[in-house]
């Protein structure tokens, strides 16, 4: 570390100590986030239901790769949200499915895709709209 910013750890902690409601808005943002993923509703609805395997949870969300499923669900499981099971069978099983903690969040979910759905047509027409209207000007914003 160079000599010149041997302080600012000290600086920080001080900025931490005056505000320490930003530590729980971060967390509660950073949950927030992580069950309202692009591909983390859909796996977390999915397994709320029964457990799943990988390639069924592939197959039902349309459009996941492999990595991103495989990323989803390591940090869902992370968070606690997940479980897995390996199965010691050849070739090998594993399942994924959801803590009674997603299964709180399950009716939440449910509310929140089926606005989704309700809106989907105004939203686009909104959309359509908007963009169809003169660029706004950055000088007015």
């Amino acid at each position: 570390m160079f000599q010149g910013y041997s302080d600012v750890p000290v600086q920080a902690d001080a900025v931490a100590e005056v505000d320490s409601s930003l530590d729980h808005a971060c967390s509660v943002l950073e949950v927030l986030n992580r069950v309202s993923g692009k591909w983390a509703i859909g796996v977390l609805l999915l397994t709320t239901r029964r457990p799943m395997r990988f390639t069924e949870l592939e197959r039902e969300i349309d459009g996941v790769s492999r990595r991103m499923l495989t990323l989803t669900l390591r940090n869902l499981e992370r968070d606690g949200l997940l479980t897995r099971t390996v199965y010691p069978v050849v070739p090998p099983k594993t399942e994924y499915e959801a803590t009674p903690m997603a299964r709180d969040l399950y009716q939440t979910l449910l509310a929140l895709t089926g606005w989704a759905d309700r809106h989907r047509n105004t939203i686009a027409a909104a959309r359509r709209t908007y963009d169809g209207q003169a660029t706004p000007s950055t000088e007015s914003a």
